[in-house]
């Protein structure tokens, strides 16, 4: 739970942009990688990423613009980018002009549960990394570098001239 804008902001900061690096190596032909039959496409769960901020943050009284959760991913994974891109930017500017270290405090009813606002954001980091994580399986499936959002990727231990971790 976040009890300071500050802490979280500066988490959000992190974890955009971790997750601007997994959205940014995606391509148009990766967007279908799946695991399964039936199971979520790697589109869909970079597009979950970004009408989830909206959706969840709106249910906050926040005015949160971006991707509608209502629609389909799109076929291109720089449109998925762009939106959820354009949604933290949204989200950082609707919490600084709207809340104060106090609002963390205050709840909300959020999926049938009251929440505090402090809770709620410190859940939308982590339902991000969750998903990025499921992104990164689906990436090395399609044949893409998975970029470092912790601490380095395979490649990038080769790359520093090191052997990965096994």
């Amino acid at each position: 739970m976040f009890r300071k804008l500050d802490d979280f902001f500066t988490s959000w900061t992190h974890e955009h942009d971790a997750t601007m690096k997994v959205l940014n190596t995606l391509t148009d032909q990766s967007l279908t990688q799946r695991v399964y039959d039936g199971g979520r496409t790697l589109g869909y769960l970079g597009w979950h990423l970004a009408h989830t901020i909206p959706e969840m943050m709106n249910r906050t009284g926040l005015d949160v613009k971006g991707a509608d959760h209502n629609a389909p991913a799109p076929s291109s994974a720089a449109e998925i980018t762009a939106a959820f891109d354009a949604g933290s930017a949204s989200l950082i500017s609707e919490i600084k002009e709207k809340w104060t270290d106090d609002s963390l405090t205050e709840s909300d009813d959020m999926y049938g549960g009251m929440w505090q606002r402090g809770t709620t954001l410190a859940i939308l980091i982590n339902h991000q990394a969750h998903h990025r994580g499921q992104m990164t399986v689906l990436m090395r499936q399609a044949g893409l570098k998975v970029p470092g959002v912790y601490g380095p990727a395979k490649e990038e231990w080769l790359a520093y001239g090191m052997e990965p971790l096994s």
